[in-house]
């Protein structure tokens, strides 16, 4: 009897040790098995949408087949609380992650950031867009910050020097960013490019950031030749201490609304804009575009010279001429119309 007795107890440990082994490997694989596949490639991106529920997101890696098993990644999901600590963003998914490697990402909102190009752009609405596209915030909502005097004041700008705010480059951002806080980055990263040296150079030439990146955005609409923008710039700030009107063509293609325009016609010289420097002394209220770096650094760094204007080369190779005298701009500036009229362009 105490054999029989003896056999049991051992059968039942024995069996209970390999059910207890078996429960523990099927809860191990859940846990730590592989169980995301992203096809041919190493990784794959996914955004969670600011206001998504877990439900959401089980729609987004179920629906891109990314999970093996879908039930062992609910399962560990629940037992994390995944469902209660929902977090939006761009995260990216790794070939062959267990799901408590993908449930811990997600959970703890380890993002995977967006670099976020920024260019020389001539309007708001293009800006926005662009923008839009690279982060969440929504180009509409952007494009309304844009406007709002209220809002642009706190920040230190208005409506028309709001586009000094961005200073052309590569930011690292969070995608789900919303417009508010997009626009407060922009302000730390205008701060930060107004360091000692430039701020310093600014007061040199008796301009504030805002006025030089103003007159920045004139000489980048002046020439795409960058050995001339210097010339340039020191031919308007030479025209600024004079106290001469600017009478840059760029400002009357800004205040027609055409930047594409090749030829100046007189009619256009007339229009009542604050932007049109043939009829207004000073600069304009505000940037006709955003200027690229080497603009800005241009005007900080202006070539000193004795030249007060300039006009296109008549080859039309987009150099240009620059002169001393009155004179001798007339004979430049009537060479170069004379080669827009043999080539018949009128406009």
């Amino acid at each position: 009897m105490n054999r029989i007795l003896k056999y049991s107890i051992f059968t039942f440990f024995a069996l209970a040790v390999v059910f207890g082994g078996y429960q523990f490997f099927a809860i191990f694989h859940k846990v730590y098995g592989t169980n995301v596949e992203t096809g041919d490639a190493k990784f794959k991106d996914i955004i969670i949408p600011t206001g998504s529920f877990y439900e959401d997101i089980q729609d987004i890696l179920f629906s891109k087949n990314m999970i093996r098993d879908t039930s062992s990644f609910i399962w560990v999901a629940e037992k994390k609380n995944y469902t209660r600590h929902v977090h939006p963003g761009r995260y990216r998914i790794v070939d062959g992650m267990n799901n408590n490697q993908l449930i811990n990402m997600l959970r703890s909102g380890q993002q995977e950031p967006v670099d976020l190009v920024i260019n020389n752009m001539r309007t708001f609405g293009k800006l926005a867009a662009v923008v839009s596209n690279q982060i969440e915030a929504d180009s509409a909502e952007i494009m309304n910050l844009l406007k709002d005097r209220d809002y642009l004041s706190k920040l230190g700008f208005t409506p028309e020097t709001a586009p000094v705010i961005f200073i052309p480059n590569t930011y690292e951002f969070y995608w789900n960013t919303d417009a508010d806080g997009f626009m407060k980055r922009m302000k730390q990263e205008y701060e930060r490019f107004w360091n000692k040296d430039r701020l310093e150079k600014a007061e040199e030439i008796g301009l504030s950031p805002i006025e030089v990146t103003i007159l920045a955005s004139i000489v980048e609409q002046e020439t795409d030749k960058k050995e001339e923008e210097k010339i340039i710039a020191g031919v308007y700030i030479n025209r600024l201490r004079k106290n001469m009107r600017l009478e840059a063509c760029p400002t009357v293609k800004f205040a027609v609304g055409d930047m594409n325009m090749t030829r100046i016609l007189d009619k256009y010289l007339e229009i009542d804009s604050p932007y049109n420097t043939y009829r207004h002394t000073g600069l304009p209220p505000g940037p006709i575009t955003i200027p690229s770096i080497s603009s800005v650094e241009a005007v900080l760094n202006y070539e000193k010279h004795d030249y007060l204007f300039f006009a296109a080369k008549d080859d039309l190779s987009g150099y240009h001429n620059f002169a001393k005298t009155y004179a001798q701009h007339i004979k430049n500036a009537h060479s170069y119309q004379k080669a827009l009229d043999r080539r018949k362009i009128l406009n």
